[in-house]
């Protein structure tokens, strides 16, 4: 018998409950009690710990807060535990232990954690929704999600091999192509940004200005623009030194001076040095004036080639002064994004090597699946009508869809009345016959699945008699493979059960549940047997049915304090 998921829950302040502290163990336990004595309750409080979203009126009138705990043990479920890991909400200390915590607060506001950690809604459902599946007349059951429909019928007979290698090649080809998407991306973007270079070099090129061009012939456009006015300064400067004779008379005056005294030779000899400065002077201003070109023909020359250069650095938004440097930076990136495709066409061979291996598995994965469909349908069609749906049967469809899990798509058709065609069973079955029919799937599937703890809400909904024992059969056959906690209204389920909970008002009208040992289990079979009149005939009764029920199975009576 596969170990208990559900450990425990803890309720307080919930809805009309002050306090409940539940322990759960592995095979089938039966839950019972009169109409009203708080059984849904328990079943809502689960929801909530498993990510329900909540609402201020759950929360106890008078009190503050709802506060709702489960224990969960995942030494059986790998994968729950790697997320905890992932997460960071493992506990180091009961490393398959986990503790998921909801708090409700008067206001409507709600707040969940995970071994005392605080965790998003999202988190607890993408934990907790492969650990316990609630299944009741109107509850979204597990089973109609078309995912879960193909892992049942996966491992009803298909290789877990085969569909390891597919769930690997789907993987490295997506992660391949995504990468080389990626890289592609970015080598048609250096490829771009280079063919742009190109051009803009091309240009640049075009023009060839050297370092320092633009401050030499912008000089040289200003010395060219005003030519004219520079030769008239030129010449009347000449004039002014050459005309002008006074320090050439006051030398020579000074020279016919006979007196040696060093004032007056210091101002002969500063007057023969301003001669000569002068002379220097005229001499460069006449080679100035011999430099200056006042050709119109040269000054439209200059004024073309920096128009050019000042439309250039215009066009690159950089300073006329930087357009040569701007030009090299240009070149030296362009060089810089020489494109090697060698790690792209590697990571595009390994896709297409990952892509062929995917297919071929799929392709055997499709065969595989529908070799074995017909004989699943069939054994579920079966247990149907052995649960009293006359004319039952379920049919696999297939679609095409393409994911880790190959190519393929199912979804369970069930028939429950033969007169009508087969339809989806979230939309053909009512919620009496969706909850039997979910039965006999998972009853087909337990042998070979790796089930949750699986929650029944009046699985015997609108049967009786030989239908509500056999459905009690199929639980306790169900319960060697899954943890089964079953709400029921039938003594002949409530009779196969290996542990009996009972939910009860107390005299203070707060619900309360008790683990029923042997004489109190005989009570409650005869309550549910007669109501309110029992006897010790209906006592009898009940111990007969108890006997019977546990008679018939090889695992003996069940576990009793």
């Amino acid at each position: 018998m596969r170990p208990a998921v559900l450990k425990s829950l803890t309720v307080r302040d919930f809805a009309l409950v002050s306090e409940l502290d539940v322990s759960f163990e592995s095979g089938l336990t039966v839950i019972t009690g009169a109409s009203g004595a708080g059984k849904s309750i328990l079943l809502g409080a689960l929801a909530l710990v498993l990510g329900e979203r909540s609402a201020a009126d759950v929360v106890r009138p008078g009190a503050a807060r709802a506060d709702i705990t489960a224990e969960f043990d995942l030494g059986a479920y790998p994968a729950a535990l790697a997320l905890l890991g992932e997460l960071a909400l493992d506990d180091p200390d009961q490393p398959g232990r986990c503790l998921v915590r909801r708090v409700i607060s008067a206001d409507g506001r709600s707040r969940a954690f995970v071994n005392g950690s605080p965790a998003t809604l999202q988190t607890l459902k993408t934990l907790c929704e492969g650990l316990v599946d609630i299944h009741g007349q109107h509850e979204n059951a597990r089973l109609l999600r078309r995912d879960i429909q193909l892992a049942l019928l996966d491992d009803h007979g298909v290789d877990a091999g085969l569909r390891q290698a597919c769930r690997e090649a789907f993987r490295e080809w997506r992660a391949s192509t995504s990468a080389a998407e990626e890289l592609g991306a970015a080598a048609a973007a250096r490829e771009d940004r280079a063919a742009l270079l190109a051009y803009q070099l091309e240009e640049l090129d075009g023009l060839s200005l050297a370092a320092g061009e633009f401050e030499q012939i912008d000089a040289l456009h200003r010395r060219l623009s005003q030519a004219n006015a520079l030769r008239d300064a030129a010449t009347n400067a000449l004039h002014l030194l050459t005309e002008d004779r006074s320090i050439g008379r006051t030398q020579r005056l000074l020279e016919d001076v006979d007196d040696t005294h060093p004032r007056l030779e210091g101002a002969r000899e500063t007057l023969r040095a301003a001669r000569e400065l002068i002379d220097d002077a005229v001499r460069d201003l006449r080679a100035w004036d011999d430099s200056l070109d006042t050709d119109p023909g040269a000054l439209q020359s200059v004024e073309t080639r920096l128009e050019s250069v000042m439309d250039l650095a215009r066009k690159h938004r950089v300073p006329p002064a930087a357009l040569h440097a701007h030009t090299e930076a240009l070149r030296a990136e362009l060089s810089g994004l020489a494109t090697d495709r060698t790690t792209l066409d590697t990571l595009l061979a390994r896709a297409a090597a990952a892509k062929s291996r995917f297919e071929q598995h799929a392709q055997a994965l499709g065969k595989a699946r529908r070799s074995i469909a017909q004989q699943f349908g069939a054994a579920v069609g079966a247990c149907m009508q052995t649960l009293g749906i006359d004319g039952g049967a379920l049919r696999v469809d297939f679609d095409r869809a393409e994911n880790e899990t190959g190519t393929d798509a199912v979804e369970f058709q069930v028939t429950t009345n033969p007169n009508y065609p087969p339809g989806p069973l979230g939309r053909i079955a009512s919620g009496g016959e969706r909850a039997r029919i979910s039965l006999a799937i998972q009853v087909v599937a337990a042998a070979r699945s790796e089930l949750p703890c699986l929650v029944l809400d009046e699985a015997d909904v609108g049967v009786g008699g030989t239908t509500a024992d056999i459905v009690g059969r199929l639980l306790r056959t169900l319960a060697d493979n899954a943890q089964v906690l079953c709400v029921t209204h039938a003594p002949q389920v409530a009779a196969l059960g290996h542990h009996h909970l009972r939910v009860r008002k107390d005299t203070g009208q707060e619900t309360r549940i008790d683990r029923l040992d042997y004489e109190r289990r005989i009570e409650e079979l005869a309550r549910m047997l007669a109501g309110a009149d029992i006897t010790d005939r209906t006592r009898d009764y009940a111990r007969t049915l108890f006997a019977d029920a546990q008679s018939l199975h090889p695992d003996g009576p069940p576990r009793l304090p």
